[in-house]
């Protein structure tokens, strides 16, 4: 059997419902993309009559027995430790060793981010990795970064987020110039932390090569104002967390209220069509898959509650990502950007 040039490493062990529900959505991502060969980690005395239960086509994939799993429970450092023959850090040393184009898995947050780093290295010219991710808004897709990898950053840390989120951007959605805003208490030049308005001073300076917006707050987020959304791993998680629950406390009280009279849900079945598709619009699902930017490779992590849809939406982004050679074009980026000054060669570790 000839295989595929597009190869993606799984996880399959890791998250809430594995491995069954990584596995559906592996199936359904492989019907999807026809060019893509998968490579599943994970323990093949569970895996192996799993894709015969669930139709995985035996022409896209390939299980790599590994003995152990990462808990989520258990800290990054002591994954570190005791994790090389986890399901996890093989599926990233896939990566690493060039037989894989990206790794995507549900499984702990913290060991994922801390395995990926010390397995791929950054990118030369990044400081520090960052979390990124989809979130929907008015006007479309945001990026959004960094979402807790980074809780405390200076001025150039911002920076090289903005640059990453404007190549992420671009790789994902295809828009030339998309505008880039930095995550500040109000849209003055005076306000925020010292760091982040020197950030500001330092992103003007690149107007021919990035569409900076200036400073954003977080109303703009859910409005859309700019394409993408830069912060702190801090202010970015807490801001994350903020639209997740009050998304779902704006859906809860409004199905309370439906159901409260028969007004209610007459109104509801007249509107049936306008809701289902604005609820299709919004799925949480379909921004699944959070992305680990500045890295010499390309690791995804999926939400852990996932369904095999939200996780087959993650192995979307980690394909797409893959085909436009996503770490490559933030190399090119950040050897632009520090010809133009302002900006150390970090060099990976």
């Amino acid at each position: 059997m000839e295989q595929k040039s597009l190869v993606i490493s799984v996880d399959a062990m890791g998250g809430d419902y594995a491995p069954r529900s990584i596995l559906e959505g592996v199936a359904l991502a492989a019907k999807k993309h026809k060019e893509a060969f998968f490579f599943l980690f994970g323990k093949e005395e569970v895996l192996s009559p799993l894709v015969k239960e669930v139709g995985l086509d035996p022409t896209c994939f390939k299980i790599h027995h590994s003995d152990d799993v990462v808990k989520a429970t258990d800290k990054p450092s002591q994954a570190i430790r005791s994790g090389r023959n986890s399901s996890m850090w093989q599926a990233i040393m896939a990566v690493r060793n060039g037989y894989a184009k990206a790794v995507v898995s549900a499984g702990n947050t913290g060991a994922l981010m801390a395995m990926s780093k010390i397995c791929l290295g950054t990118i030369s010219g990044i400081d520090r990795p960052a979390i990124a991710a989809v979130l929907p808004s008015a006007t479309g897709p945001t990026v959004s970064l960094d979402l807790g990898a980074n809780a405390e950053c200076d001025a150039q840390n911002l920076v090289e987020f903005a640059i990453m989120g404007d190549v992420l951007y671009k790789v994902l959605f295809g828009l030339d110039r998309p505008s880039v805003g930095l995550l500040n208490i109000g849209s003055e030049e005076t306000k925020g932390r010292e760091e982040i308005r020197e950030a500001a001073a330092q992103l003007k300076e690149y107007a021919d090569k990035m569409n900076f917006y200036g400073f954003v707050e977080g109303n703009d987020i859910a409005a859309g104002t700019t394409n993408v959304i830069v912060s702190d791993g801090f202010s970015g998680n807490v801001a994350l967390k903020t639209l997740e629950g009050t998304a779902k406390f704006i859906a809860n009280s409004l199905k309370k209220e439906i159901k409260k009279s028969p007004v209610g849900i007459l109104g509801f079945l007249i509107a049936g069509r306008s809701v289902s598709k604005f609820k299709k619009s919004v799925d949480p699902r379909k921004f699944n898959g959070a992305m680990f930017v500045g890295l010499n490779g390309i690791s995804v992590k999926s939400h852990g509650s996932a369904d095999a849809f939200a996780f087959a939406c993650a192995i979307d982004s980690a394909i797409r990502m893959a085909k436009q050679d996503l770490c490559e074009k933030i190399k090119d980026e950040m050897h632009t950007f520090m010809n133009l000054g302002g900006l150390n060669d970090t060099e990976a570790p």
